[in-house]
């Protein structure tokens, strides 16, 4: 009876662990950033959620950067001045269900601007839509998942 209750006590964290790697968000995991304009590769964003369900991305790595180790020098909020890569990009996104997420924003580290975020997998999860828009302006760009 202990050694089965023992068994058990140690079984629940592991259970619980791995009930939580199977809750994370669909959205979640690495994606190449693909410039809208150019059609070439820019970056790579790391996407996680936090324990209280929003979703945020970080710049892991820039692709061939204009100039070694760039900041965001055109940024006016927390970030200015701070080094792109390892920046957090997207902030306060909420899943919205069937693939698509809202209600966060997302920064353009090249223009120093934050947009208000639309997100929604798409080609079975393989790509993602990213929009941001300030007013009336919007911008898209499709990611791919690593």
């Amino acid at each position: 009876m202990r050694k089965t209750l023992m068994a058990a006590l140690l079984a629940a964290p592991l259970m619980a662990l791995s009930m939580a790697a199977s809750a994370a968000d669909p959205v979640v995991g690495r994606w190449k950033t693909i410039d809208s304009e150019t059609g070439k590769p820019k970056s790579f964003v790391d996407i996680t959620q936090a324990a209280n369900g929003t979703i945020s991305g970080r710049i892991v790595e820039l692709i061939n950067p204009s100039k070694p180790n760039p900041t965001c020098d055109k940024c006016k909020d927390d970030r200015r001045n701070k080094p792109i890569t390892g920046m957090e990009i997207i902030r306060g996104m909420k899943a919205e269900g069937g693939g698509e997420y809202a209600g966060g924003t997302i920064l353009k580290p090249d223009e120093g601007k934050v947009y208000k975020s639309k997100m929604e997998l798409v080609d079975g999860g393989k790509k993602l839509e990213v929009s941001g828009c300030i007013a009336f302006i919007c911008k898209s760009q499709t990611w791919i998942r690593q």
